[in-house]
């Protein structure tokens, strides 16, 4: 991110903005980018409206457009209400809302945003959320998160790189099926007898049965995996009616971006 938005030059290759290598033309490459960093840097003596106002002057916002302009960046961030307040005295949301203000100053084409919800509880997550999600209609978006529920929700492409090198690009719902567990199901069940791995192998198909957690009302969650693709879940309720084993929950296993990203990083594609 440093790279992209000039505050480092990078050692190899070429980093080109909207068509402008940003070593060679920085003034115009940097034009199309508003960078949102982690940790919200701003001025807290100004008011709301006066620390967008200054980030206009300081973009070069056309001065007779730059009044009109920032009032629509302020009612765009949903700023209006607290836009004579201190930043020093705004709530941590409300301080992420007038960063984002700022790198939205001079209508760039590419926003940059570092974990944007780092630090926020949860009503605040929602609805800075919201508001990447109604930006991404207008503007590119890259967004750095460390928090993978996010991106699923926020993205439609993600980069997953480890130690420099990128392992993974695709959107999050097909990395979420191609790392997915074929034909996986847990079962949690009451079996007194300990019968449950050998009722299981009696299954055509069957791959292996795991034990995964011990309950403390005496139940036991299993993983099965099958070999193919039959939905199990009918042969499985039928041999264990047949031993008696109680079944207390069965369901098909999700896959999530988390587990994919751990598969990635671990080598779990190969």
């Amino acid at each position: 991110m440093n790279m992209l938005t000039g505050f480092i030059e990078q050692t190899e290759g070429e980093i080109i903005i909207d068509g402008y290598n940003i070593l060679k033309r920085p003034k115009k490459a940097k034009r199309e980018i508003g960078y949102m960093p982690e940790g919200v840097p701003l001025y807290t003596d100004l008011t709301v409206k006066e620390f967008v106002k200054y980030m206009a002057e300081l973009k070069n916002v056309d001065k007779k457009d730059r009044k009109e302009k920032v009032e629509k960046i302020i009612e765009q961030t949903g700023l209006k209400d607290v836009e004579k307040k201190l930043v020093k005295n705004l709530s941590r949301g409300y301080k992420q809302r007038v960063s984002m203000a700022g790198a939205l100053v001079g209508e760039p084409k590419i926003l940059i945003l570092d974990e944007p919800t780092v630090g926020l509880d949860p009503k605040q997550i929602t609805e800075i959320r919201n508001l990447i999600k109604e930006l991404g209609k207008k503007h590119t978006i890259i967004l750095s998160s460390h928090i993978l529920s996010e991106v699923s929700q926020i993205c439609n492409k993600v980069i997953i790189i480890n130690k420099g090198k990128i392992v993974a690009v695709d959107t999050p719902e097909h990395l979420e099926a191609k790392m997915s567990r074929k034909n996986c199901i847990y079962v949690t069940v009451e079996d007194p007898e300990n019968k449950m791995e050998e009722t299981i192998r009696k299954i055509e198909n069957i791959n292996s049965i795991k034990l995964t957690q011990e309950n403390e009302d005496g139940t036991k969650q299993y993983m099965i995996e099958s070999n193919n693709e039959n939905d199990l879940r009918k042969a499985i309720f039928s041999e264990l009616a047949k031993e008696s084993i109680t079944i207390f929950e069965m369901k098909k296993a999700d896959s999530s971006l988390e587990d994919a990203f751990i598969k990635l990083i671990e080598g779990g594609n190969d």
